[in-house]
């Protein structure tokens, strides 16, 4: 079985990991990750991951909390490095090399973020996991991994979602709604799809990076899409 693709990133959500919970970290969510990541390293697949931090904290509504935007992103930043080590932890549990860099300087338990060393993880062949989103506040994880993907030129981006691909409407809400196996960049913007904030989107566009978007819930999808089955949604 070959591989399609040599590198690639894949854009995790926090809300993803807490699985039936609602709240926090599913042991079980973690180790299904990791076994999936672990099938697509054993191709020889460089992977990096960028994982959110929804299931921990949220930017919320400045109104409502009373914590400025800039100091509740900080504390999304935070969430994801969490996420990160969990993941760490699972992969390498199972014998998978890793890595975790972050974007903010915390160095007891990541490496700072590096491009050239990041690279040369991967080279190695280590999962290379991006915590801390970009370091800056009012950029989602998102836009830190469509800037990851670009920086360590990887062939794809692969976001793994609750939902198997791109649909005319919200699938879970509209019943009529249709799926689409390929859709343009410019298609996207006119028909006002759901991929990615805008932020993120226009960096893959302007840099001609593919997105799939497929269920990562589902055991073996991850290595379907990275052998060139037809899962998910294409934006090229």
């Amino acid at each position: 079985m070959l591989p399609k693709y040599n590198r690639i990133l894949l854009k995790l959500s926090g809300e993803s990991l807490m699985g039936d919970r609602s709240f926090g970290l599913d042991p079980r969510m973690l180790e299904q990750y990791a076994t999936d990541i672990k099938a697509i390293t054993d191709l020889g697949v460089q992977v990096a991951v960028v994982i959110g931090g929804g299931n921990i904290y949220r930017g919320m509504n400045e109104a409502e909390t009373g914590i400025e935007r800039a100091q509740g992103d900080y504390m999304g930043m935070l969430a994801t490095v969490i996420n990160g080590m969990a993941l760490q932890a699972s992969l390498e549990k199972i014998g998978v090399k890793t890595r975790l860099q972050s974007a903010i300087k915390m160095e007891q338990i990541a490496e700072p973020y590096i491009r050239r060393r990041a690279i040369r993880h991967l080279e190695k062949g280590r999962v290379v996991i991006f915590g801390a989103g970009t370091g800056n506040p009012y950029f989602t994880t998102d836009t830190a991994g469509s800037l990851r993907a670009i920086e360590i030129n990887a062939a794809v981006i692969l976001k793994g979602t609750r939902v198997d691909g791109i649909y005319t409407a919200d699938p879970e809400k509209d019943k009529t709604a249709t799926k689409y196996d390929k859709v343009t960049f410019s298609e996207v913007i006119s028909k006002s799809l759901k991929v990615m904030d805008m932020t993120a989107f226009t960096l893959c566009q302007e840099n001609n990076l593919p997105i799939i978007v497929f269920d990562m819930n589902t055991t073996g999808n991850l290595l379907n899409v990275v052998t060139g089955k037809s899962v998910g949604t294409l934006v090229h």
